[in-house]
């Protein structure tokens, strides 16, 4: 009862508001964090898909690959991501990398989970998530890794095994946000690997690599590389976002 009042109080004296547009939170508010004007901006993704990157097509178009992926030699099977990377998810997905929102992980890894279960994605047909990793440099500097929050939310709602450490990031790179798409290729080159004992936790099986944003493609398809050099089968990947 204590602790009720005392939470009244906080919240009285100190409202909630919106992590974006900071309005004062009503109760219809998602996970007591972002209002739902806000919720309602972010931009989903409009099938058909390509399928390869998950990017929208023209519809009357009779291509199933958009013109990116044909011209990029993309080593994963397939990739899905729920919303565009624009207005109030950019904000959100800047605020949860940058500013040490990992709470933000909450509310964000539903739009990924509202995806899989709304267009049915194969989540049976997986055994294990595998987030990208961070270097240890970023992860001193960051103290979570946001792929990671992602995918333990998504491993948990769908009884997947999660792989915290089956892929590791060997090469402080630069950021890929401050390069052209050309050097993004050649900047994420070789900067992932596999452990030996990590081997055979991923031998001859299906995986699901989580990320929060994919733009080339570049950095999820060096690491769908390592995982099938390591003895994968299929690679699949889900993003927050493209």
């Amino acid at each position: 009862m204590a602790g009720l009042f005392m939470d009244g109080l906080i919240n009285m004296l100190l409202p909630k508001s919106c992590a974006v547009c900071r309005k004062k939170l009503n109760d219809n508010a998602i996970d007591s964090l972002i209002c739902q004007d806000c919720w309602g901006k972010i931009k989903n993704s409009a099938p058909p898909f390509c399928t390869r990157c998950g990017r929208h097509i023209d519809k009357s178009s009779n291509i199933k690959i958009c013109p990116r992926c044909r011209r990029n030699d993309l080593t994963f099977d397939r990739a899905f991501s729920p919303c565009l990377y624009d207005g109030v998810l950019k904000e959100l997905i800047h605020k949860f990398k940058y500013q040490n929102k990992d709470y933000l992980g909450r509310s964000l890894s539903r739009l990924m989970i509202d995806f899989i279960r709304d267009y049915e994605l194969p989540v049976g047909f997986i055994n294990a998530v595998i987030p990208i990793p961070l270097h240890e440099r970023k992860m001193r500097e960051r103290e979570f890794n946001q792929s990671l929050v992602l995918g333990e939310a998504i491993a948990k709602e769908f009884n997947i095994e999660l792989l915290e450490d089956g892929l590791c990031r060997v090469k402080d790179t630069a950021s890929q946000a401050d390069l052209a798409d050309k050097e993004r290729w050649a900047n994420i080159k070789d900067c992932f690997a596999v452990d030996m004992k990590n081997r055979n936790k991923l031998k001859g099986r299906n995986l699901l690599l989580v990320d929060d944003i994919l733009t080339t493609g570049a950095t999820c398809s060096e690491a769908a590389s390592t995982l099938k050099n390591a003895g994968a089968g299929v690679v699949f990947v889900l993003t927050l976002a493209h």
